[in-house]
């Protein structure tokens, strides 16, 4: 059988990603996939290459940390609230993060992620208005009054503790899967500037 990629060793065969393409190309959304055989087409493979991988990643380092799934695992609602979250952690991992197993280990690996009160000073100096929601006066709805940093305090510091555990486990993701994954010609990262198909330029 042919290989796509190895995780500590272990092989992901290419019917795994034939498989989850199959998957993709048999949903209602199909047209807006790009046809088969194509660039775009080669790079939604190597996008399900990444996602397969990380998910093997992750199952292997939740089994040697001890982690596992309990009622205190967080939502995927908790990890990523908005567009922008998964913007900044990337498509794989949030991907991922769909996975109990992933959140639960999300949790352990960024655990000890903190926000300086500094940090939260500075955010309020530099966006006064971030937090200050709306109010109805003469029946318009306006932006209410800039507040104190006293009454935002506690949501700026949420909103910057998202922010870092973010950063903080796309980056202990990037070292586990450089550490452990090995990806066959054809199977390279999306992103990978050598493979043939990638056209990002700066």
């Amino acid at each position: 059988m042919s290989v796509a990629a190895t995780v500590a060793g272990t092989p992901v065969q290419v019917s795994e990603v034939d498989a989850r393409e199959a998957v993709l190309r048999g949903a209602p959304q199909v047209a807006a996939l790009p046809r088969p055989g194509t660039s775009e087409g080669r790079q939604l493979r190597r996008w399900l290459t990444q996602l397969v991988v990380t998910e093997r990643v992750i199952e292997r380092e939740a089994a040697a940390l001890g982690v596992s799934v309990t009622a205190s695992t967080p939502t995927e609602d908790d990890l990523l609230p908005d567009a922008t979250a998964r913007l900044e952690i990337g498509s794989i991992a949030a991907a991922a993060l769909a996975d109990p197993l992933a959140r639960a280990l999300f949790a352990r690996v960024t655990g000890d992620a903190v926000v300086s009160d500094d940090a939260v000073a500075d955010y309020h100096a530099r966006n006064p208005r971030r937090f200050a929601g709306l109010v109805t006066t003469g029946g318009w709805r306006i932006a209410a009054p800039q507040p104190e940093l006293a009454e935002v305090r506690d949501r700026i510091r949420s909103h910057l503790l998202g922010a870092a555990r973010r950063r903080a486990f796309r980056r202990w993701l990037d070292e586990r899967r450089a550490a452990l994954v090995w990806l066959a010609p054809g199977y390279e990262h999306p992103g990978d500037p050598r493979q043939p198909d990638n056209t990002h330029k700066h």
